[in-house]
């Protein structure tokens, strides 16, 4: 699982705090969503898990270990990471891109080019077709899609996804929440998911983290934070989708 206790981190020598005094816990193949508008401190909170930002106070442990005991790189190349920028290297071929893990870790050529068709398949992406293209080819959504599979090539316990379909449509993001769950449902990994859409976080959180200012509003269940928000702020945050949830529930009826 992934255990983030007590942790603070402030970028000015303590005046202010991007995140502070926040406990959460990730259960082994959960789907923990940070949710929250821009500058909460949702993003330097999955910045900390990997130590790409290091924690001012507290710790966080990955399986019972703690991250600043492991070594850098090996948590970094242990731990998928998903962003909304994609990161494809624009010279590399698709199979090129998914196995870059691989070959930092050592991986033979044969082996990567294997693990890249099979990574391809699981996203729904034909190797056939996809494997010999360039990023440039592709869609926003194709290019998505890569970007996960190359997270999941190096087959990670656990996966950080930071807003990884702002930038898409709202087709290509509904379809690419449901190839999450799929993926989820398939490889039972555990998941730490930030956005600040609150319907994405509905969709995919089996917990959801509601943060504000730096610190945590209120986490819980999809299901409770609806019916029993505990602060003003979650309340008016989800005010409008309890009222539209229950609309198409009526409507269902």
């Amino acid at each position: 699982m992934i255990l983030i206790d007590h942790i603070s981190k402030s970028f000015d020598g303590g005046r202010t705090y991007a995140v502070r005094d926040l406990s959460l816990c990730a259960e082994t193949g959960q789907t923990l969503v940070l949710l929250g508008s821009s500058g909460c401190g949702k993003t330097t909170t999955l910045k900390m898990v990997n130590r790409l930002v290091d924690a001012d106070a507290g710790r966080i442990e990955l399986g019972g270990q703690d991250v600043r005991t492991m070594d850098l790189l090996q948590l970094r190349r242990s731990v998928g990471y998903v962003f909304q920028g994609i990161g494809l290297f624009p010279h590399m071929t698709v199979a090129e891109n998914i196995g870059v893990v691989l070959r930092l870790n050592g991986v033979g050529r044969a082996e990567r080019e294997a693990r890249a068709q099979a990574m391809l398949e699981l996203v729904e992406l034909d190797p056939d077709t996809f494997a010999d293209r360039y990023p440039r080819h592709l869609s926003g959504g194709q290019q998505q899609r890569v970007g996960v599979a190359r997270a999941l090539a190096s087959e990670p316990e656990y996966l950080l996804m930071d807003e990884p379909f702002g930038a898409l449509d709202a087709l290509t993001r509904e379809t690419l929440q449901a190839e999450v769950l799929r993926l989820k449902a398939k490889l039972h990994k555990t998941i730490l998911f930030v956005t600040h859409d609150i319907f994405e976080a509905l969709a995919l959180g089996d917990v959801i983290a509601v943060m504000h200012a730096g610190h945590l509003e209120q986490v819980g269940t999809p299901g409770e934070l609806l019916r029993r928000p505990a602060t003003a702020f979650v309340e008016s945050l989800f005010g409008k989708p309890r009222s539209q949830l229950m609309a198409f529930a009526e409507h269902l009826q």
